[in-house]
This record gives C-alpha cells, sequence and structure tokens, in this order.
C-alpha cells in the first residue's frame, strides 16, 4: 500500500512539512471550504478531533478552492474563520488543489490509492440539481471529502462528501483502525 508520510505539504503558516510527523496516528485528510453547503461540518469534525484525538485520531484539514471558488481567502484568512466560528483546534494546512490538472500530489496519491467514495449520498445529485457537472472518480466530487489512513500511512477509506464525521461509517472505520 501507498504512504503519505513523505509527500512534502506546507502547513498553514506556509512552512514545508511532511505527514511524517503523523507516523503512528490514525488520520482523517478532509478537503474544506468555507463558503461551502458542507462548511458547517467543521463542527462535527472539531467534535469528533475532540473526542478521539488522545486515542490517536488526527484530522488534517486542507483548503481548497476547486469547487465554485468556495475557499477564497488566504491561509490566514482560512486560518481565522476555522478558529472564530468553529473553535478548530485539528491541524490545517495551506490551501492546495485537489482536483484538475493542477492537483497536489498529496490528493493524487489518495485519489489513486482509493478511487471510488464510500456512502455516495445524495450531494451527487444536489450538484446536477444546481446544473453543475459532479467530478467522477477517481476525482474529489467537493469539499469534504475524507480519506482515513492507518497508522502505518497507508489510504485505508474514502467517504463521500456528504457523510459527516459522526456517520456511523465513519466512526466504525475511525474505532477500527484505533484498536490495531
Amino acid at each position: 500500500m501507498t504512504s503519505i508520510y513523505n509527500i512534502p505539504v506546507k502547513n498553514i503558516q506556509g512552512n514545508e512539512v511532511t505527514l511524517n510527523q503523523y507516523e503512528g496516528k490514525v488520520l482523517l485528510v478532509v478537503n474544506v471550504a468555507s463558503k461551502c453547503g458542507l462548511t458547517p461540518q467543521y463542527e462535527g469534525l472539531e467534535k469528533l478531533y475532540q473526542a478521539k484525538k488522545e486515542d490517536g485520531l488526527e484530522i488534517l484539514g486542507f483548503p481548497a478552492n476547486n469547487f465554485l471558488e468556495q475557499e477564497p481567502g488566504t491561509d490566514e484568512e482560512i486560518q481565522a474563520f476555522c478558529s472564530i466560528n468553529y473553535q478548530v483546534d485539528f491541524p490545517l494546512f495551506s490551501k492546495i488543489s485537489v482536483a484538475g490538472s493542477d492537483i497536489h500530489p498529496l490528493y493524487q496519491t489518495l485519489t489513486q490509492t482509493i478511487p471510488e467514495r464510500q456512502g455516495e449520498g445524495p450531494w451527487w445529485d444536489n450538484l446536477v440539481d444546481y446544473g453543475l457537472t459532479p467530478n467522477n472518480p477517481p476525482e474529489v466530487l467537493w469539499n469534504f471529502e475524507k480519506f482515513l489512513i492507518n497508522k502505518k500511512g497507508e489510504i485505508v477509506a474514502r467517504f463521500a462528501p456528504d457523510i459527516a464525521a459522526d456517520d456511523a461509517r465513519i466512526v466504525d472505520a475511525i474505532n477500527n483502525e484505533l484498536s490495531k
């Protein structure tokens, strides 16, 4: 299986880092946006993080502006928005592209390793109803798509954007990985 630990990323302060600092932790990697209908998911993600961080879960938020420019702000603006509106304490990273020709290597690895999403809910139909053409797998469908990474850095699951952080499918998958 593919490990994500050595893929370079930038933290929200703009410093080059790798994800190897999270080795041995279970990770939930989420592409986030501040002006999306799914933005309230920040609340559930933070609640999940607070409930599970002592057990070894890290939630990593990667702001992306790929979908209707729903993350237009600077890294500083994004961090302030998340802190003020949702008291986000989980790590945020610098804005990246999660789809298209300029896709970041992290998301290229995530989507190629697990090309199909679990739990495709009504979000796909909602996008079509709004006259949009949703991305087909393996591309990320929309903001708040979630990837689960095990303690070895292997990508083990992928969840559709409208599957909330408290959904049993996500919680059970996280608990299963934390127990290993």
